[in-house]
């Protein structure tokens, strides 16, 4: 995988990055530096300086360039919000697509019965390439000291109210 080799080249060393981006875009993608410029949106400048030396790759530039490299790889994986909840409450979700601060996000659902299946499925979403996760509030804490992604909770106000006065119903 070109995005990877480029990464693990970038740990090792400058010179192996310098070589390792000149062997992707040459011999991988058979394209010239302004031809990679063009298609992946990073400056031809940013491209010369970097296959020169003359500039050291920072972590913003490696990031753009692994999800250039990716996208042309067809392996970019969309960015994902993962909700871990009983399969009742999975299936109130109907949209699958939220358009959230002018970013269109995928919702992926993780069903859970437990607090056992619920750390596991957290730990699936992260490792499947969730950018958050969404759960109940009971098991929240335990995630967020396993997952390095943001852990939100739900907390269902109108739901609690409901269930309570559902509740009272079959009292009596």
């Amino acid at each position: 995988m070109t995005a990877d080799e480029l990464t693990r080249a970038a740990i090792d060393s400058d010179d192996a990055f310098i070589r390792e981006l000149g062997r992707t875009i040459k011999e991988e993608l058979r394209m010239t530096a302004a031809e990679f410029s063009e298609k992946s949106g990073i400056p031809a400048s940013t491209i010369y300086k970097l296959l020169s030396g003359s500039r050291e790759p920072n972590i913003k530039t490696l990031r753009e360039l692994v999800r250039a490299l990716r996208k042309m790889e067809g392996t970019e994986k969309p960015e994902f919000i993962a909700v871990i909840a009983a399969r009742p409450v999975l299936d109130y979700i109907t949209e699958k697509k939220l358009k959230v601060h002018g970013r269109l996000l995928t919702v992926r659902e993780y069903s859970a019965t437990s607090m056992e299946d619920a750390i596991v499925a957290a730990i699936r979403a992260e490792r499947d390439g969730a950018k958050a996760l969404v759960c109940a509030p009971i098991v929240s804490p335990t995630i967020e000291k396993v997952l390095r992604i943001p852990v939100t909770t739900i907390m269902p106000r109108d739901s609690l109210i409901a269930a309570i006065e559902l509740a009272a119903k079959k009292m009596g």
